[in-house]
């Protein structure tokens, strides 16, 4: 029988790249996005594109209620892909702010989780792929909202992978590094909403780095960035894999700030990082 998956975020970047591919290899893909046009145009490639908010609780019911009514009340796999940042130092978010950003970032993603499961529990088997970062288990400055998020991701799919240990159902954190998405292009709108930087202590800091990454046009790359493709492909491999590691990295920074993040003190990484 043909597999199915249902996967988030799929406007652009990983998520697109991730539904394209595994469409091209025989899997039935629900491939959500947020806002309705972008579901259009996914339909028009010939993709099953219904739509889902992590934030809209009742989007959520709707899509798992539709994807149960195409397969017969199957789903083998779910890959949490959408995700926003607010930028900005940490003493500068409003609360509301971090609300905002955890209703997509952590609860949808929990919400995602708690309607799937007893599918899957039902069928006896299935794959939750919660899409983390190297940000869920190292911090960088300006990123406190993003950091914080994918943080409480890793705690809480850590937990649910202990607690499922019963079940047939895998629960597996994908944590890439740099990938060349549009999350930064994304991210502007909820910077200029919530950070009231001309008035921060740190307005000079704001103007030598954050705003200057932020809407100057990027020359190339960042370094070791690499494209949406190599998380598909880590994601292939969770997929095909009868006993899926409980996380995948992807990229090289990853890698290193994992070996880092073992053998370092933490001081001695905080000097690290507040130097890159």
């Amino acid at each position: 029988m043909q597999k199915s998956i249902l996967i988030t975020g799929c406007s652009s970047g990983i998520g697109l790249d991730c539904a394209i591919t595994l469409h091209a290899q025989g899997w039935r893909v629900f491939a959500s996005c947020r806002q309705q046009k972008d579901c259009d145009k996914l339909t028009k490639m010939g993709l099953e594109a219904p739509r889902l908010d992590h934030s809209d609780t009742s989007s959520i019911s709707k899509t798992i209620d539709y994807i149960t009514e195409q397969t017969g009340g199957t789903l083998d796999a779910v890959f949490n892909n959408g995700a926003f940042a607010v930028p900005g130092a940490v003493e500068d978010l409003p609360t509301d702010a971090l609300r905002s950003i955890y209703e997509t970032n952590v609860f949808g993603y929990h919400e995602v989780i708690r309607q799937v499961i007893p599918i899957m529990r039902a069928q006896k088997h299935g794959k939750i792929l919660n899409c983390s970062s190297v940000l869920g288990f190292v911090t960088m400055p300006w990123r406190g909202a993003y950091n914080s998020t994918k943080f409480a991701l890793e705690g809480l799919t850590d937990t649910l992978r202990i607690e499922m240990r019963d079940t047939n159902i895998d629960i597996i954190l994908i944590e890439p590094g740099p990938i060349g998405t549009k999350i930064r292009e994304n991210s502007i709108p909820h910077f200029e909403r919530w950070i009231d930087w001309q008035n921060s202590p740190r307005k000079n800091q704001y103007e030598t780095g954050l705003v200057r990454r932020l809407y100057q046009p990027k020359d190339g790359p960042d370094a070791f960035e690499l494209p949406a493709s190599a998380v598909t492909a880590v994601v292939v491999k969770a997929l095909s894999s009868r006993r899926p590691k409980p996380r995948y990295y992807v990229t090289i920074p990853t890698h290193f700030m994992g070996a880092l993040k073992r053998i370092l003190p933490t001081r001695a990484l905080d000097w690290f990082i507040a130097r890159l």
